[in-house]
């Protein structure tokens, strides 16, 4: 089914969770992960989102190789799993686990999106790996948009989040709302309360931020999910250092409200961009 059109209504409900991962025990996360999905569609909500690599844990100088056995195929355990939770439950899932796709040995920091029917509606796979991932994944080289039921979102990983050029290209393929799943750190604090209001005022879209919480020996994860409007404006601002789920409504035809208004995407100059795509 394909989304309904500007001009309908388009409420919806987001569960986004600050996920305490027990590291390297993916069991036990997908457990805890399906009763959140459980809980999420309790509360009517349409999707739920999970940070990254929330069923392993993140930690590479504590998990290093061992990503390589932790990772699974799109018809591992995992995502058989969360499939059939969507299609029981009625709700849709983004699930950021570590996927090995075609080749042996070959991994990806990934997303899984999956719709409330039960189906794999694709991947995205994170671009811009962060320091020590760069040892153990693939980096991705692709920002593809989905068709859920109820609009188009975009995905994002993390570090993806402060570069501009990644949420624009979503936005530019008619992304209304983007999500960014991650492990952020305490001591980058400060760039996480910007990322996300920058990102949703640029493309006048809603930005979430669905991040880890918990500590990975000196890597302290402090939850404080975010969320903000086509202007910037924040519409959560959660607790910090605490496993929750926080179900939010929104109404995506906001979104055709302020581009109508602030026509960032339509007034935007590119005959005077080249040096974004020149390598310094």
């Amino acid at each position: 089914m394909g989304f309904k059109e500007v001009g309908e209504l388009r409420n919806i409900k987001l569960a986004l969770v600050q996920f305490e991962s027990k590291m390297m025990d993916v069991k036990a996360n997908v457990e805890r992960g399906l009763q959140f999905v459980k809980d999420a569609s309790n509360q009517g909500a349409d999707l739920i989102v999970f940070p990254e690599l929330f069923t392993t844990g993140y930690n590479a100088d504590i998990i290093g190789k061992n990503y390589y056995d932790l990772a699974e195929t799109m018809e591992g355990e995992t995502v058989s799993r969360f499939c059939d939770a969507a299609k029981d439950y009625n709700i849709n899932i983004v699930a950021p686990i570590a996927i090995q796709k075609d080749l042996p040995g070959v991994i990806y920091n990934s997303a899984v999106v999956i719709g409330r029917k039960g189906d794999v509606l694709g991947t995205f796979d994170k671009v811009h790996l962060w320091a020590g991932e760069r040892f153990y994944f693939r980096a991705g080289d692709d920002y593809p948009v989905f068709d859920m039921d109820f609009g188009r979102i975009g995905i994002i990983i993390c570090y993806d989040g402060g570069f501009p050029e990644a949420s624009r290209v979503l936005a530019l393929r008619g992304a209304e709302l983007i999500l960014c799943p991650s492990a952020f750190p305490i001591w980058d604090k400060d760039m996480w309360d910007i990322y996300f209001r920058s990102r949703a005022l640029e493309n006048a879209c809603f930005v979430a931020g669905i991040n880890r919480v918990g500590k990975e020996k000196e890597l302290h994860m402090f939850g404080n999910n975010k969320l903000a409007n086509p202007r910037g404006k924040l519409l959560l601002d959660a607790d910090m250092d605490v496993e929750q789920m926080q179900v939010v409504e929104i109404n995506l035809d906001d979104v055709f409200e302020y581009r109508k208004s602030v026509p960032y995407l339509k007034d935007r100059r590119i005959d005077t961009y080249k040096p974004i795509c020149e390598i310094l």
